[in-house]
């Protein structure tokens, strides 16, 4: 007997309450294994596979591609047991128990607890896995069901807005409701119908044994509703006004959402103040140079980012004031004893801020290398939700867009932030005569909550000095 268990979203950490449907990995009717991925999901922070810890054959999906889902919301139903490895055409579907009528009850997540009909795995995300009270079950006994209205492949269950159901009629040829108890499982089903005033004993059920689910109540609302759709010009009428005006609206949500939030939140409870300085980085430059002939043609390249996070690792050892956060709640300034560098990277899904553990303990050439990881993982979306968040400090080069500089938003709740700006040739002042140096532009943006103008001064000089003259940086090493 197969049994159908629901898996909801599950939590995917870091304080993350919804993902956004990417890439469904599997479809109605196809066999599972444990710990399988079947959907891709991309959250504010990452793009996650999410593995289900059920094995048998897919009934359900819930939330198209494209769509939000709230954690705890439906991902799909899969139909666990000794039939589950049966096609879909024939039909386990969810809530169907065989001969006997018995159904599992359906209600959110209770219903993905841990079977003993089927196989499940241990922990999978959180929230999740072996350990959980079997699905509640109840007795139904299910209304004959004629030919024309015989489930197809791909049945659907439950009662997500986006199930996958078959075409079937939705309302009993006879006219007098069939006598005995209706075949509902879900109470959201029910109370679907008593709102707008369906009567459940008038509709055949597209799921398994003429159960009766959401979608099949939907339909009938919907043609109850439809003689009355022309007599509403006002609600086409907003459409084709926001037409004529030419307007386009993108949601803020995902990652866009998560990014304006927090710059809205660093601008509303940061004060923050800007210095400046230009720089001649030739020595810079030369010392990379030299740093990568002395490594072979074999070594790993030491990248130009990776020599300025070390400069910062430095400067912030001597001026641990930047390397805090403020707690507004407790009125306090909270001094951190690690640095984790974070580098602003722009992606094609939006501006992402990785960030390099314990940046502190580390060489130059582990610097660029763990840079260089990071930043793959950026472009290709496979970053985790914590290579993204824990950062103490920011690195932000804005170069590579080809401007010489800006005053950039804090990264909240950090206490400031170093630019880079794009490194070109310029005349300079060199040795008491006219050359032609390569010059950039560095400015520090920082929480004047947490240090004066002093400070930041005095760090901004500093990395300054160690970018025109690499040799500083030797004194503390």
């Amino acid at each position: 007997m197969a049994e159908v268990k629901e898996f909801t979203l599950p939590d995917l950490g870091e304080g993350l309450t919804e993902a956004e449907v990417v890439r469904w990995l599997v479809e109605v009717g196809e066999v599972v294994a444990v710990d399988q991925p079947v959907v891709e999901v991309e959250t504010a922070k990452a793009m996650v596979e999410v593995p289900c810890p059920y094995g048998g054959v897919v009934t359900a999906r819930y939330g198209a591609e494209g769509e939000e889902l709230a954690v705890g919301a439906p991902l799909l139903t899969v139909a666990v047991g000794a039939d589950a490895s049966a096609p879909a055409g024939g039909a386990e579907g969810p809530g169907s128990g065989g001969a006997d009528g018995v159904v599992a009850e359906a209600d959110g997540a209770g219903a993905a607890g841990d079977g003993g009909a089927g196989e499940t795995s241990g922990a999978v995300l959180v929230g999740y896995g072996t350990g959980a009270p079997p699905a509640r079950r109840r007795r139904v006994r299910p209304t004959p069901v004629s030919a024309a209205a015989t489930p197809v492949n791909g049945v659907a269950s439950g009662y997500g807005r986006h199930a996958v159901t078959p075409e079937v009629p939705v309302r009993a040829e006879a006219a007098e409701p069939a006598p005995g108890p209706v075949p509902v499982i879900s109470p959201l089903v029910r109370r679907l119908a008593r709102q707008n005033g369906v009567e459940l004993r008038t509709l055949t059920g597209s799921g398994p044994d003429g159960l009766i689910l959401r979608a099949d109540v939907e339909r009938a609302i919907g043609a109850a509703a439809a003689p009355a759709a022309p007599a509403e010009p006002d609600a086409a009428a907003a459409p084709a006004q926001a037409a004529d005006a030419g307007e386009v609206r993108i949601p803020l949500r995902g990652l866009r959402g998560v990014v304006a939030d927090k710059m809205s939140r660093s601008r509303r409870e940061i004060p923050e103040a800007t210095c400046w300085v230009d720089v001649d980085a030739t020595g810079l430059l030369a010392a990379r140079r030299a740093m990568n002939a002395a490594g072979g043609p074999d070594a790993p390249k030491i990248s130009l980012l990776a020599l300025l996070a070390r400069i910062c690792t430095a400067a912030l050892a001597r001026y641990p004031e930047l390397n805090a956060r403020v707690d507004t709640e407790a009125r306090e300034i909270v001094r951190l004893e690690r640095v984790h560098i974070g580098f602003a990277a722009q992606t094609d899904r939006g501006l992402v801020v990785p960030v390099v553990r314990d940046a502190h303990g580390r060489s130059a050439e582990s610097l660029s290398e763990e840079l260089g990881r990071l930043t793959g993982a950026a472009r290709d979306g496979s970053l985790t939700p914590g290579e993204l968040t824990g950062s103490t400090f920011t690195l932000n080069n804005y170069g590579v867009f080809g401007v010489d500089g800006s005053t950039p938003i804090i990264n909240h709740p950090e206490a400031a932030m170093l630019g880079v700006g794009r490194i070109v040739p310029k005349p300079w002042v060199h040795e008491g005569e006219l050359a032609v140096r390569q010059v950039t532009q560095l400015s520090l943006t920082f929480d004047h909550r947490v240090c004066d103008g002093g400070v930041a001064g005095g760090f901004l000089r500093y990395v300054a000095d160690c970018v025109e003259q690499p040799a500083v940086l030797l004194r503390g090493v």
